[in-house]
């Protein structure tokens, strides 16, 4: 069958209509390929804003860290100022400690021990005592009690023939550490009216380390 020129026009025609169909569709996908790439460009921007925020916040936590730290060490410092008055009173009038000395430091082989308070006498009595003050006591206050006394020979070689006891005193401990606290020998004292007391039962014997 013959092609006529009315044939030629009509598939020029439909030709032309696919391609005005065909630009159209590739405007569609240039516009949404622009709006890809300004949404990309705005996640990227949300991006970097929430990394500089996390940033930020980890600075802020950082900080906050410190400061509670520095809180922490204020306060214990505080609690020990607080103790040492009235422990001194104790240790000299109801145990005979005629050297009392807080905030005792010592090194031996790169190794270091911190006592809150060592106390001690010589002559006939011959017996030291360490005290540990606590704003809050827990199940490791013992134990760091217990590493103390068990090294102290170590540190203070001068005190090695002297009889030793601990004390433990505490703002705030709990009933049941207090019954731990004695079962290992060790005095208690608490802060009552601002005055640091023993609180030990009559019948109560330390452990001499």
């Amino acid at each position: 069958m013959a092609t006529t020129a009315d044939d030629v026009w009509q598939l020029l025609a439909e030709l032309t209509t696919a391609q005005k169909e065909t630009d159209l569709q590739l405007k569609e996908v240039s516009q949404q390929q622009k709006e890809n790439a300004q949404q990309l460009k705005e996640t990227d921007l949300q991006l970097k804003e929430v990394s500089q925020q996390q940033k930020k916040t980890d600075r802020q936590i950082k900080e906050l860290g410190k400061q509670i730290g520095g809180l922490g060490a204020k306060f214990g410092s505080f609690t020990e100022g607080l103790a040492l008055p009235s422990m001194e009173k104790i240790l000299r009038q109801r145990f005979g400690m005629e050297i009392i000395s807080p905030s005792v430091r010592a090194s031996k082989e790169g190794q270091h021990r911190s006592i809150d308070v060592l106390a001690y006498t010589n002559g006939n009595l011959n017996t030291a005592y360490i005290v540990e003050v606590k704003s809050h006591a827990r199940e490791d206050s013992i134990i760091q009690l217990k590493s103390i006394l068990q090294r102290f020979r170590t540190f203070f070689s001068e005190h090695k023939d002297k009889q030793l006891y601990a004390i433990l005193a505490a703002v705030d401990m709990s009933p049941e550490l207090r019954e731990k606290t004695l079962q290992e020998g060790f005095y208690v004292a608490r802060i009552h009216d601002q005055v640091f007391e023993l609180d030990i039962p009559e019948n109560f014997q330390p452990q001499s380390y």
